[in-house]
């Protein structure tokens, strides 16, 4: 019997594991808040936003937005992980001066 949880857990395991990866290679960030947050992103990614990772300018689309800049992985995973356009050596530049993925990102 297959569970129907797996897919939904599998996506918030990546999340947390690409978070400690991450902040593990920059010596510097802070795992916490998208490790915590994982299964909450998952739910709302996976289940309720509107979303098309081959159109993110759609002007229909639901807006994320994560106030808090401690929890920039969260986002940076959870992008990568639903398909748009970040990769994982952008994740692995993480908190690098020039990246796409800065400690704390501005809109």
């Amino acid at each position: 019997m297959s569970n129907p949880t797996a897919p939904k857990l599998a996506l918030a395991d990546a999340i947390r594991a690409l978070a400690m990866d991450a902040v593990q290679q920059a010596n510097s960030g802070h795992p916490g808040a998208p490790m915590g947050m994982a299964e909450i992103a998952q739910a709302l990614w996976a289940g309720n936003l509107r979303h098309n990772p081959k159109d993110p300018a759609w002007a229909n689309r639901d807006r994320f937005v994560l106030s808090n800049g401690h929890g920039s992985m969260l986002i940076y995973a959870l992008l990568h992980l639903t398909g748009y356009d970040l990769s994982i050596d952008e994740l692995k530049n993480f908190r690098q001066l020039h990246s796409k993925t800065p400690g704390h990102p501005e809109v």
